[in-house]
């Protein structure tokens, strides 16, 4: 007849150990476990990017109405693009998840936005409302074509895409230097043949940048990074959203007549 006893029965399994003594596979398991295990963070979804961006991209809607409805001017134009350029270059550099860091380019960045709108509308009366559509058209069409995979996301398109970019920044940096020798500077700027064809090109290289905006939001959830990145992807989409616009308005003001 088996013991009830704890001691016998375990004994009469083959188990020699003393009563209390860890067995072998409990050994294991605490040997092989960490000392601290830290709370398991939740992977990021589409839904969390969305959600981001509307914040995001939201309060620079919002920074910007209002400085359009304060009329701010040239000054704080400035001050906003120079805040919301240094906020940006560090969200881009560190790889920033800090929404305060990315919240607070958007309100800077938006002040800017909101000034230059006010006074292209000024001159150029409804421009800002097609500009506003055409950002919006270009989205819609940069989504479709992302998920029909008209255009693939590769390496090659993305170092082709970075390249583009960079070197349209440095034909803007090139044409402001030149501009204080030169009345249009290298007249990329200038409202002639030239100024149509690089707006044209940084049209499509913001919308390009679009497609590889998509791409990371879609490596990031199947990679299952922490929900905490939706905010860099959410900035992301922002900044090339608000240089897709620009481009738009500034494009439009060359064909809309001066009121």
């Amino acid at each position: 007849m088996e013991s009830k006893n704890p001691v016998f029965s375990r004994q009469s399994r083959g188990q020699q150990q003393a009563w209390g003594t860890p067995s072998p596979e409990q050994l294991r398991g605490m040997y092989d476990a960490p000392a601290y295990a830290p709370p398991a963070q939740r992977a990021m979804t589409i839904d969390d990017v969305v959600v981001r961006g509307f914040i995001t991209l939201g309060t620079l809607v919002v920074s910007a109405a209002v400085a359009w409805a304060l009329n701010l001017g040239v000054a704080a134009m400035a001050i906003g693009a120079i805040v919301g350029l240094v906020l940006a270059l560090i969200v881009s550099f560190k790889q920033s998840t800090n929404p305060a860091l990315i919240l607070g380019y958007s309100v800077a960045y938006g002040v800017a936005v909101g000034v230059a709108s006010h006074i292209y509308n000024d001159l150029y009366s409804g421009v800002v409302f097609q500009a506003v559509v055409g950002t919006a058209l270009a989205f819609g069409a940069m989504l479709t074509v992302y998920a029909l995979r008209i255009v693939r996301v590769t390496p090659k398109f993305t170092k082709f895409v970075v390249a583009a970019g960079l070197g349209l920044m440095g034909l803007m940096l090139v044409n402001w230097v030149a501009s204080f020798f030169i009345a249009d500077g290298i007249g990329i700027r200038s409202g002639g043949l030239l100024a149509y064809v690089f707006s044209i090109a940084a049209i499509l290289v913001g919308c390009f940048f679009l497609l590889l905006d998509f791409d990371s939001v879609e490596q990031g959830v199947r990679a299952g990074v922490p929900e905490k990145y939706s905010w860099l992807m959410a900035f992301g989409l922002t900044v090339t959203l608000v240089w897709i616009y620009l481009e738009i308005l500034r494009f439009l003001s060359y064909f809309t007549s001066n009121d």
